[in-house]
């Protein structure tokens, strides 16, 4: 199957993933295979959270129209065009540990290895198993090219390399365990903002999606902020104050109440506003329904800073001008050249074959 072929593919598979809107879904008749596809993937958005109380029908919804709109002619040329793709007439076979914080978390590495003309063998987290597969399924569907290029498993055998994602403790597990073969290993990384005191109030109310989609656990999720000395903490509450709504979800209101008390126990000084709570902390990872916040002086050396802590910041959100920074609002939609943790997962891929 040659690579104008799987895109196509995939192009069909964004205008399917399309249908599916929070706040209505809307069958078109014209999509292949939707007689066979569109009521079994409608009946697994609304039996998602069943499976995984944060896995919401907003937070499923919000990742399946984010890979729509990615999955166009348009965005996939932009993306492929800087690499040589030839017709690989050798496939590798690539393992793939996936994540599971947040729906299709591990997509772009499916993505990915298909894209490149590999075939992949992926690893399911018990928290995110329902959807891929489905997807699969409709790509075979597609072209029976993908019933031979995808594969699901538990136990990871005869494969040439791996891409995994995992914490810092697994991380180093999987460092020992795939010492032998060539791999991307990826670890904890959250996202930051920087703000400078003069953000509009609608900014900072898009900067609160980037806080608070998929409750916050989203290695794009911004969980760490820098503010200018004196700055006034009551803006950032007037600005979230519209996920108030976030308590009425049982897991959510049980970790503010219990990272609460651990606060209060510990003595630590915190500002709260009922269902969110801010902490000066050093610390790069806070906990659900808690944001970090840290306050500078001078620009240039938290820029500074920042480079020396790349290794724990998967993105930089603010409207100064940092380098590398994207707009408050847009950690939550990467585009397909963004790579997690900053390493090209695509021309890793492709270096598998240039023995060959």
């Amino acid at each position: 199957m040659n690579l104008e072929n799987r895109k196509k593919a995939f192009i069909d598979l964004g205008l399917f993933l399309k249908q599916f809107s929070e706040n209505e879904f809307v069958k078109n008749n014209d999509i292949a295979h939707n007689d066979i596809f569109y009521d079994a993937f409608s009946m697994q958005i609304k039996r998602s959270k069943e499976h995984n109380s944060w896995f919401t029908k907003e937070n499923v919804c919000f990742s399946l129209l984010s890979w729509s709109k990615c999955l166009t002619k348009e965005n996939l040329d932009l993306w492929l065009d800087q690499y040589y793709i030839s017709e690989n007439k050798n496939p590798k076979t690539v393992a793939v540990i996936m994540a599971g914080n947040i729906p299709l978390v591990g997509f772009h590495d499916f993505l990915s290895v298909l894209m490149s003309g590999n075939h992949i063998i992926a690893k399911l987290s018990s928290s995110d198993k329902y959807f891929l597969p489905l997807i699969a399924k409709y790509l075979e569907y597609l072209d029976p090219y993908f019933k031979k290029a995808i594969s699901f498993s538990e136990r990871l055998e005869s494969f040439d390399a791996v891409i995994a994602t995992g914490s810092g403790n697994t991380s180093r597990y999987f460092d020992y365990y795939f010492k032998d073969k060539p791999s991307v290993i990826r670890r904890n990384r959250n996202a930051v903002a920087v703000l400078s005191g003069k953000e509009t109030p609608e900014q900072l109310e898009a900067m609160a999606d980037d806080i608070f989609k998929y409750f916050g656990l989203g290695c794009r999720s911004i969980s760490k902020i820098f503010l200018p000395k004196g700055y006034d903490l009551d803006l950032l509450f007037k600005a979230i104050y519209k996920y108030n709504y976030l308590l009425d979800y049982d897991k959510y209101r049980n970790n503010y109440d219990y990272n609460k008390a651990v606060y209060l126990m510990s003595l630590f000084d915190i500002r709260e506003n009922g269902f969110f709570m801010l902490k000066e902390d050093k610390s790069y990872s806070s906990p659900i329904a808690s944001l970090f916040y840290e306050y500078y002086d001078d620009i240039e050396v938290l820029e500074q800073q920042l480079t020396d802590d790349k290794d724990k910041i998967q993105c930089i959100t603010s409207e100064m001008n940092i380098v590398g920074a994207i707009g408050l609002g847009d950690t939550q939609k990467p585009s397909l050249s963004e790579y997690a943790d900053g390493v090209d997962t695509m021309d890793f891929l492709l270096s598998l074959n240039i023995t060959d």
